[in-house]
């Protein structure tokens, strides 16, 4: 939490003073480990947490053991609100997938907020509606769009959730967050190499040119974009 006002996180940046002030006692500050389990599918959540920086995948899993990420958070969003408000009951798997920090506080203290503000509630309401528009837009690019749209849109995504242009990332993670295997991700990384886009390399993905991966990618990157922005406004 900084000395002038909200921590590094955008929705609590456009709590109005008097929602925050009832949040701020509540809030203490953890790093969010990469591969740490944040809820799972199923299982009472303790915590909500609001990222200050890494990106945490959301994922939902058949019993056999494949997984698909169907959005991915960060500092533009709140990690287990929803449940928070409801039953608490996590209804996917929340998992770090690049390291950071995080506001987190108690679901007894966040319901507690939530019941005494109306600005809080109306935030986290809103946010629930774009992470369900961000679910629904990843499915269908999963289920309809070439698999180098689909690896476009999300390190765009990516990109825009970490502090710089390097993605500690392997082929083998990136084909499950799209729902592919791990040769068809082979193949369009290497394609995207050799025309100068990303660079490849030990784990590591580095976008090169982000105009062309912004044009390779399809328009659910900019839907994404667009659903953000009409539901919690502009970053602060």
């Amino acid at each position: 939490m900084t000395a002038s006002g909200p921590p590094p996180n955008q929705l609590l940046q456009l709590l109005d003073p008097p929602a925050f002030e009832l949040l701020r006692p509540h809030l203490a500050t953890v790093e969010m480990v990469r591969r740490s389990v944040l809820g799972e599918a199923g299982a009472a959540l303790r915590y909500v947490h609001f990222p200050h920086g890494g990106s945490v995948s959301i994922t939902v899993g058949l019993s056999d053991g494949q997984t698909i990420e169907i959005a991915m958070l960060g500092r533009d969003s709140v990690v287990g609100g929803g449940a928070a408000l409801a039953d608490g009951i996590a209804l996917s798997d929340a998992a770090v997938l690049f390291p950071g920090t995080a506001s987190v506080l108690e679901i007894a203290a966040f319901r507690a907020v939530a019941a005494a503000s109306a600005s809080f509630r109306e935030l986290i309401i809103r946010h629930e509606q774009f992470l369900l528009a961000h679910a629904q837009q990843s499915l269908l690019c999963n289920t309809l769009h070439p698999v180098e749209a689909r690896l476009a849109r999300w390190l765009l995504r990516a990109r825009d959730l970490s502090p710089g242009e390097i993605l500690p990332l392997t082929q083998e993670a990136l084909a499950q967050m799209i729902g592919v295997r791990r040769n068809a991700i082979s193949l369009v990384a290497h394609d995207l190499q050799r025309a100068g886009i990303i660079q490849y390399s030990r784990g590591h993905i580095e976008i090169r040119d982000l105009r062309a991966l912004q044009a390779t990618s399809c328009e659910c990157y900019a839907t994404v974009k667009v659903d953000r922005l009409r539901l919690l406004g502009a970053v602060p």
